[in-house]
């Protein structure tokens, strides 16, 4: 471990050690402010109902305020479960055999300490940097996510302040740091259905009209239908149906409605309206009864190699590979993230971090020598964008 290790371990430690449940913030931005504060960072907190956000900017000494490269992340992490099932208490962070337990480990504010050691060590090495470094930290990331980012992102937008280049903290990794860089992310649309019948006895069905015998062709073609083939960098888009309800429990009645739950990943061969437009022709070609709520979860994004003139993805694997040795792997594959709302504006997101393999599970936790060399990798990457060769 290099000299600066002990640092990002202490902070990730001391970030750890608040019970953050989302949306609580639990006083980690505070600590996080006081550090950029030191550095000459203006900091910007922003409070929507529940949500605690923090926009935190240093400009460099040159004439240009641009590029601006932010680092995004979350101090929220998602509850411990079962205590009784914890090796160690997840909000008392223990080292073991070289692995950082703790509620947040991987998930993310070991990430979140290796970005500000990280540019801590650089500001040192580099007070006259180009362009503009900041931070977008929220606490509504594992929640419903309403409040925070997206929120942030509004206030930012109105004002012109665009970013250029973003890395998302987020847990990429697989098996080793930097093995996997996700350089984009799947949409995601959610729906819920009411499908409507007429409730009645099962003996005279010429007086009912059954709402699961209506629902069972239309689902089943949505299911089956073919969305399109995905890209180079997206896989097909999924339809998957995730809850059913219907009936009363009684045998013997016909149930008045059925709801249905269901989501569906895209790519960007699709967009949200023509997922909404083919979904409900299907439903009307069934002549479905029925009432629909659409939830949009975020767009799908992209970031390719020699997107701009910066090419930032080359630089961020180039950043791994002096690091690690590694070559990384390039994916859009998992979940959602933050960066769905900051990639719309014109800013090329990736997401780096550590590993993925125990966040949100029960005894959570990283691998310190990871942490350090991920704080590396941060280093490496802004030297990369915002020092002129």
């Amino acid at each position: 471990m290099n000299q600066n290790s002990s640092e990002v371990i202490t902070l990730a430690k001391a970030l750890i050690a608040r019970p953050s449940i989302t949306p609580e913030d639990a006083g980690c931005q505070k600590m996080i402010q006081d550090r950029l504060a030191k550095l000459g960072f203006n900091n910007e907190s922003m409070f929507f109902h529940d949500t605690t956000n923090l926009w935190s900017r240093r400009n460099g000494t040159s004439d240009s305020k641009s590029p601006l490269f932010c680092f995004a992340g979350h101090t929220d992490v998602v509850p411990p479960g079962n205590l009784d099932l914890w090796h160690t208490p997840p909000f008392e962070p223990t080292i073991v055999d070289g692995m950082l337990y703790g509620r947040g480990a991987a998930d993310m504010k070991g990430s979140l300490a290796a970005m500000i050691v990280a540019t801590e060590r650089f500001i040192k090495d580099y007070p006259q940097h180009y362009g503009s470094i900041s931070y977008l930290i929220t606490s509504d990331e594992e929640g419903p996510f309403i409040n925070g980012t997206t929120k942030v992102i509004d206030v930012l937008e109105s004002r012109n302040e665009k970013i250029d280049f973003c890395i998302v903290g987020e847990p990429s990794s697989t098996n080793k740091v930097g093995d996997v860089i996700k350089n984009g992310r799947r949409g995601s649309i959610s729906a819920e259905v009411n499908i409507k019948g007429k409730q009645g006895h099962v003996a005279y069905p010429e007086h009912v009209k059954n709402p699961i015998h209506i629902a069972m062709t239309a689902l089943n073609e949505l299911s089956q239908y073919h969305w399109d083939q995905g890209n180079d960098y997206f896989p097909a888009t999924s339809f998957q149906l995730s809850n059913i309800n219907a009936g009363t429990g009684a045998t013997n009645v016909v149930p008045g409605h059925l709801t249905a739950l269901f989501n569906l990943r895209y790519s960007t061969e699709l967009t949200d309206q023509k997922i909404v437009e083919q979904v409900e022709s299907i439903l009307d070609k069934h002549q479905v009864d029925y009432d629909i709520k659409w939830t949009f979860n975020g767009k799908p994004f992209l970031t390719e190699l020699g997107q701009d003139e910066c090419d930032f993805l080359a630089n961020v694997c180039d950043a791994v590979a002096s690091v690690t040795g590694l070559t990384p792997q390039l994916s859009t594959s998992g979940g959602t993230s933050d960066g769905r709302f900051i990639a719309p504006t014109g800013a090329k997101v990736i997401e780096l971090g550590p590993c993925n393999a125990t966040i949100h599970q029960i005894n959570e936790s990283v691998s310190c020598q990871d942490l350090d060399k991920l704080c590396d990798i941060y280093y490496a990457c802004l030297k990369k964008v915002m020092v002129l060769s």
